[in-house]
């Protein structure tokens, strides 16, 4: 009875930007039906306020500080230095060596030496490009350029003729179908919607009349990732597996409000924040018959809560070599424990920044630079 665990990351996607945080000029009906059945985490939070630190503080259970990964790793196949420390265990190694079948397709930025990719970190199988971001449409493969390297499966180049966001959710769905055997862990990262801009011609046509071009395709983005996510779940369902499937989705950061047109009303700021607009995040916990379809929590929660949630449900005991800041999420929002998951939340990035967020209330202290 140990079930599958989907994760699903999008990429700079804006609070406001769901239907079940009250879009209204994007619709996103497979995110909002998944909403509906699941819960969601009104006060759902990353660790920081850009991509690889989060990801980072995901795959270990940890915040990202306690290991030095508190900036985006410059895109450079020949630089050890430059990604996810090897002395950090990783969320999919553990779980593979409690017998689940392993995968990430999309996004990786968490190194490019060899030592640091996916394949070796614990992912059985793989499916993505290994840089910050990627170009979606009509490109020419270069090496040295981080948005134009090769798409690889399993470590070796493949060619996506399709829209990219489109081939992730493809592969995603195939990876649901192929292991429906076995409990499996699928790390879905999508780069979506990250700039560049680049929907397909079809679907930027049905924005037509968000008069502003750059939220226009930001639109077009966000539907097609909302299509890919609706495919994924999909040959989860037809496949039979809907009911011992754990699924969380939730955005990597804040938006960029200024750069791709997203929006993270109504709060504070945005990417690159310790506002509540840089950390503050859409975010849902589905999984039909266990977790109550419907319901709104309002405890703050982390995205670092997947770890040992995760390894909770693969029966993997929680590791007790390092201190780990993940929470089991399950009684919480099951009703079998009461009271917040964490008793506070912590966040410090660059420029100076750092904030803390209490459990007891509404603080939260915010520090600046030059304060």
């Amino acid at each position: 009875a140990r079930p599958n665990i989907l994760l699903i990351v999008s990429d700079d996607h804006g609070y406001a930007d769901v239907g079940f945080t009250g879009c209204k000029d994007i619709p996103t009906p497979q995110l909002d039906r998944l909403a509906r059945g699941g819960v969601i985490c009104n006060n759902g939070y990353v660790t920081h306020p850009f991509c690889s630190p989060t990801r980072a503080a995901l795959m270990t259970g940890r915040y990202q500080h306690r290991f030095g990964h508190e900036n985006n790793p410059y895109y450079d196949p020949n630089d050890h230095r430059e990604g996810l420390p090897t002395s950090q265990r990783l969320l999919p190694e553990f779980l593979r060596s409690a017998d689940y079948v392993t995968g990430w397709i999309g996004k990786w930025h968490l190194g490019a030496t060899p030592e640091l990719r996916p394949m070796q970190r614990g992912f059985a199988e793989t499916f993505g490009f290994i840089g910050g971001g990627h170009r979606y449409l009509n490109w020419k493969v270069n090496v040295a350029a981080e948005y134009t390297v090769p798409i690889e499966r399993n470590g070796r180049p493949v060619e996506v003729t399709e829209h990219l966001t489109t081939a992730f959710g493809r592969e995603a769905a195939a990876f649901a179908r192929r292991h429906e055997a076995r409990p499996w862990f699928l790390y879905l990262a999508f780069n979506a919607p990250h700039t560049p801009h680049e929907p397909t011609p079809e679907r930027l046509a049905r924005f037509a009349a968000i008069a502003d071009p750059r939220r226009r395709a930001y639109a077009a983005q966000v539907s097609l990732f909302d299509d890919a996510i609706g495919n994924t779940l999909d040959a989860v369902r037809a496949s039979g597996q809907e009911g011992r499937t754990l699924v969380f989705f939730f955005s990597d950061n804040g938006g960029p409000i200024a750069v791709n047109g997203s929006l993270n009303t109504p709060f504070r700021d945005a990417k690159g924040s310790v506002y509540e607009g840089g950390v503050h995040v859409p975010f849902v916990v589905s999984w039909p018959g266990t977790v109550p379809a419907g319901r709104r929590y309002e405890e703050a929660v982390s995205s670092l809560d997947v770890f040992s949630t995760s390894l909770a449900l693969a029966g993997a005991p929680m590791p007790t070599d390092r201190k780990y800041d993940s929470i089991d999420l399950l009684p919480f929002l099951t009703g079998a424990r009461s009271g917040p998951p964490h008793e506070h939340l912590f966040w410090r990035a660059q420029r100076g920044q750092w904030a803390v967020r209490a459990s007891e209330g509404s603080w939260k202290v915010v520090r600046q630079a030059g304060q």
